[in-house]
């Protein structure tokens, strides 16, 4: 049950979400549940739209570091619906806490300073992770001819196109194959449940779906 005297931090960090709101909505319904009986008083209220990036993420949140010094003044109580709203840096939250003022998350209203410092350890690994696979992707668009930063077909179409050929040489090969079945007239599904019987595998693998062959003889009949 809240006692005391609150102060509420809300953030989100696109302007998009800002502007719907939703995001700050759903912070505002969460500290709500919070507060919900005991004796409390919400002083004040403060939020923004702003990046969290980087361990000077005080520095570029004015309405936060506003909040601070209100909690100071006010010997109040900063809560926030989440943690990851403060940082997902494990250096800045360490920074929060040492700065004596007062927090809680209403995700997690009972945890120590010890809980709060592996869960943002592993709010920032995640992130880390996050950012890395978004590295590796574009590395590998790269690799692939994609000109980063650049939109539109022709961007596109070196994928496209490796795409089709890849898809066409597989069509190829399974030519005799398929020409075959034709003769000995099978019907569509007929092929599917040769093509499974034979063990041979289906365009990415495992069995083969009616919907593949017909997209196989299509590919076929199509002129090259």
């Amino acid at each position: 049950m809240a006692n005391g005297k609150f102060i509420s931090y809300f953030r989100v960090s696109t302007q998009k979400q800002g502007a719907s709101g939703l995001g700050l909505e759903a912070q505002r319904e969460a500290v709500s549940r919070f507060l919900n009986g005991g004796e409390w008083e919400l002083v004040a209220e403060f939020q923004e739209v702003e990046t969290g990036k980087g361990a000077d993420a005080l520095a570029k949140r004015p309405q936060l570091k506003a909040a601070l010094t209100a909690c100071r003044k006010e010997g109040a109580t900063l809560i926030i619906a989440k943690l990851d709203r403060l940082a997902r840096n494990v250096h800045f939250v360490s920074g929060l806490m040492e700065s004596k003022v007062r927090f809680v998350a209403c995700d997690m209203p009972e945890a120590n300073e010890l809980t709060i410092h592996i869960m943002a350890a592993f709010a920032e690994h995640e992130a880390k992770r996050i950012s890395q696979r978004t590295k590796d992707a574009l590395a590998i668009a790269k690799s692939r001819g994609v000109v980063l930063g650049k939109a539109g077909a022709d961007n596109l179409r070196p994928n496209v196109e490796a795409r089709q050929k890849a898809a066409d040489d597989f069509a190829d090969k399974l030519r005799p194959l398929f020409e075959s079945m034709k003769t000995r007239g099978l019907s569509q599904r007929g092929m599917v449940a040769e093509l499974n019987s034979f063990g041979v595998p289906a365009p990415k693998g495992g069995s083969w779906l009616l919907s593949q062959v017909q997209r196989i003889i299509r590919r076929l009949d199509s002129p090259q």
